[in-house]
């Protein structure tokens, strides 16, 4: 079988333009990076990049940007038979600044961008039925059709049975009309994922608590629940299982742009998982698998733009050994 193991990712890929000096707002830069991003097609980049198998579903503008899109799919490995065009809408561009600190602002372009544009009759369900793992967001919950749609494929992937449904709701604020829309939309596909990433800022906007705090974490945990993670940034993660909890530690590196950091850690735990599911009920490997995620997190930092700087095997082990 070819794909043996296949991650397919499901949700948005747009155009970021980054300034190219660090440490300005928009209206202070004088010209911009073009970067390829979107968080689902993050994670497919990062996946193939770390040697394992994967495919995107989404859809584009049939324009330059759109087509440029796809092709850095293909260049990356990435299957596209997922992939649709639109013909009227544009495909989506953000402006994200880099602050002095690495961290980021956007803003969107997206009224309405081929993504959001998605309808069911386009969702590749033969693609979700032989994936080993299905990934999404949020993002694609924001409208429809593009809502419509992901409950579509997340339904067929469920109906499947054997597939594992991971959920990274990567909040983006400015793109929902209010932050009670953000949360209600993100809280109800919250119970059908096995496996959900959160960052600490993200339990802080879920929960509306102290993300420290350990009871905060738990109240989302839910039963069908195998995988708990939530990031702490350069500190590493926190992770909860059925029969165990505990922490990865991080890497301290020169931090460029945090852009990708958090797709770089995804897609390096679901290889893992991919050749592994045994992961779920031993410690040892969970945490071997997050210290290598954490790494791949980390060194997606050290470039501009979230593709580009997606780490190698060898990248991440050579990290891993010096932190040692």
């Amino acid at each position: 079988m070819t794909n043996s193991g296949l991650i397919v990712c499901f949700g948005e890929m747009l155009i970021d333009f980054v300034p190219d000096t660090s440490g300005v707002s928009l209206a202070e830069a004088q010209a911009f990076i073009k970067a390829p991003g979107g968080a689902p097609a993050n994670v497919a980049c990062a996946i193939t990049k770390l040697g394992g198998n994967s495919a995107f579903i989404g859809k584009f503008g049939d324009d330059e940007f759109g087509h440029m899109l796809v092709e850095i799919l293909k260049k990356n490995g990435v299957k596209s038979e997922g992939v649709c065009f639109d013909e009227h809408a544009r495909t989506a561009l953000a402006f994200v600044t880099l602050k002095k600190n690495g961290e980021r602002e956007f803003m969107f372009f997206r009224n309405p961008s081929a993504d959001m544009l998605l309808k069911e009759s386009e969702v590749n369900m033969g693609l979700i039925k032989q994936a080993n793992i299905f990934h999404y967001g949020s993002i694609s919950l924001i409208s429809e059709p593009c809502r419509s749609a992901h409950l579509a494929a997340l339904k067929a992937a469920k109906e499947a049975g054997n597939i594992l449904l991971s959920y990274d709701p990567n909040v983006r604020l400015p793109l929902w009309p209010s932050p009670d829309a953000a949360r209600d939309a993100i809280f109800s596909i919250w119970h059908q994922p096995h496996l959900i990433k959160v960052s600490d800022d993200e339990v802080a906007f879920l929960t509306k608590k102290d993300p420290a705090n350990e009871d905060v974490v738990l109240s989302l945990w839910h039963d069908h629940l195998k995988l708990l993670i939530v990031t702490d940034g350069e500190k590493g993660c926190r992770y909860f299982t059925k029969s165990f909890k505990g922490k990865a530690t991080g890497f301290s590196v020169n931090t460029v742009d945090t852009t990708g950091a958090g797709d770089s850690f995804v897609g390096a735990l679901l290889v893992s998982i991919s050749k592994d599911t045994s992961i779920f009920e031993d410690e040892g490997k969970l945490k071997e698998a997050l210290t290598f995620a954490n790494a791949c997190g980390a060194l997606a930092t050290t470039q501009k733009g979230a593709i580009p700087a997606l780490p190698t095997p060898a990248e991440a082990h050579s990290l891993i050994a010096k932190g040692k």
